[in-house]
C-alpha cells in the first residue's frame, strides 16, 4: 500500500500481534481437523460470551461462514430476503446460490442499508402460497451494515417478532459484528446479536488473520454445518490455528477493544465531516460526499480511501488505526 494514512479497508490491516502469538502457541503436534484441545473450547466461549447455548464453527471466510449458516434454515426451492446491498448479493460472487443449491437471494429495500418488519413484508405478502412462486425461507441482515448502521436491540426484537410469527429463520452476517457491539455498549454480545439464529462472527477485519465464526443459536445444527463445512473444502486439516485466533480475540475482550478504537478514529474522522455525512457513523465506515477535485485533493495528501459513486467517498477506520491519521483526515475534510 502506497498511502501512509490508509482508510480504504479493514480488511487491508495487519494481524494483531496477540493473534500471531497464539497461533505461535499452537504450533505442536495436537489432533487433526477440529479434533483438537483449542477447537473443543469454541462451543463454550461462545456460549458464555452469549450467555445461552450456542455451537461455533470456524471457517477460513465471511463467505463461507454466512452460506453455511443460512444452508441449515433454507431448502434448494426456497428464499433468502435480504437488502439489495447485503454483502450476500453484491460481493459474494453468487456463492449463496452454490451453497444453498439455486436458493434465491430475495431482494428488499431500506434505509442506511437495514431492513425493517414493514419493509419485508411488503416484499414477501404478495406472493402466492403454491408451487409456481419461490417462497420465503429466512431473513438475513446485516450487524453492522453496509452503511455503518448499527441495529439497536429493539429493531432486532421487532425483526425476530416477524420472524417467528412467519415462520421464518433469521441469519446476521456479522463481518463488523464487533463494531456493532462496540457502538451499542453495554452487554455488548447479547445486544448486538440479539435473538437470531444464527451469527457469522467476523475476526479478520478486526485483526484475525484467517479465521470466522459461525455461531449457531441451536447447537442441534452443528452436525449439518460440519458436513455441509467438509463437502464446500472447509475442513482445514489443521484447524487448530483458526482456532487459536478466535479464542486470542476473545481473550480479554480484544474483540470489543479493537472495535472500540476503531470506532473511536471513525469518530474522530466524522467530527470533520458535518453535513457531508451521507449517514450516521454507528460503527467504523464513513460514507462522506465529496466531488472529484476535492477527493484528489484528499489523496495528494496521502489518503487511500474508495470513491462510492460519482460524488462520494468511503472511509473505513480499523484496530491499528493511528489516532493521528484520524484527527489529520478530519480536519482536511473539515477544510475543503
Amino acid at each position: 500500500m502506497t498511502s501512509t494514512k490508509p482508510f480504504l479497508s479493514d480488511n487491508a490491516a495487519p494481524v494483531h500481534p496477540k493473534v500471531w502469538e497464539a497461533m505461535h502457541a499452537a504450533d505442536s503436534a495436537d489432533n487433526p481437523y477440529d479434533g483438537d484441545s483449542l477447537s473443543s473450547e469454541l462451543d463454550e466461549r461462545f456460549s458464555a460470551l452469549f450467555s445461552r447455548d450456542c455451537a461455533a464453527l470456524w471457517v477460513a471466510t465471511g463467505t463461507a461462514a454466512n452460506c453455511l449458516a443460512l444452508a441449515t434454515m433454507v431448502q434448494p426451492h426456497g428464499g433468502v430476503v435480504c437488502h439489495e446491498e447485503a454483502h450476500i448479493e453484491v460481493d459474494e460472487g453468487g456463492a449463496p446460490g452454490f451453497y444453498l443449491h439455486g436458493a434465491k437471494l430475495m431482494l428488499c429495500g431500506g434505509e442506511g442499508g437495514k431492513l425493517t418488519p414493514d419493509g419485508i413484508a411488503g416484499l414477501i405478502d404478495p406472493i402466492r402460497d403454491d408451487v409456481h412462486q419461490i417462497q420465503p425461507h429466512a431473513i438475513a441482515i446485516t450487524q453492522a451494515s453496509e452503511y455503518g448502521r448499527s441495529y439497536t436491540p429493539d429493531e432486532l426484537a421487532a425483526l425476530e417478532a416477524f420472524a417467528k410469527e412467519r415462520g421464518l429463520g433469521l441469519h446476521m452476517d456479522g463481518a463488523r459484528f464487533a463494531n456493532a457491539a462496540a457502538f451499542l455498549g453495554a452487554n455488548a454480545a447479547a445486544a448486538a446479536a440479539g435473538p437470531v439464529d444464527s451469527l457469522a462472527f467476523g475476526f479478520i477485519k478486526n485483526g484475525g488473520m484467517s479465521a470466522e465464526a459461525v455461531v449457531l443459536f441451536d447447537p442441534a445444527q452443528a452436525d449439518l454445518v460440519k458436513y455441509r463445512r467438509k463437502r464446500a473444502g472447509h475442513l482445514q486439516c489443521k484447524g487448530r490455528y483458526l482456532a487459536a485466533q478466535i479464542l486470542a480475540m476473545l481473550e480479554g475482550d480484544l474483540w470489543l477493544e479493537n472495535a472500540r478504537h476503531a470506532n473511536a478514529a471513525a469518530q474522530d474522522i466524522a467530527s470533520g465531516c458535518g453535513d457531508r455525512l451521507m449517514h450516521p457513523v454507528e460503527a467504523n465506515e464513513l460514507f462522506v460526499r465529496l466531488s472529484e477535485g476535492e477527493r484528489d485533493a484528499l489523496r495528494v495528501q496521502g489518503f487511500a480511501f474508495y470513491d462510492w459513486g460519482e460524488d462520494a467517498a468511503r472511509f473505513v477506520t480499523a484496530w491499528d488505526t493511528r489516532d493521528e491519521d484520524a484527527i489529520a483526515l478530519g480536519k482536511a475534510i473539515a477544510s475543503l
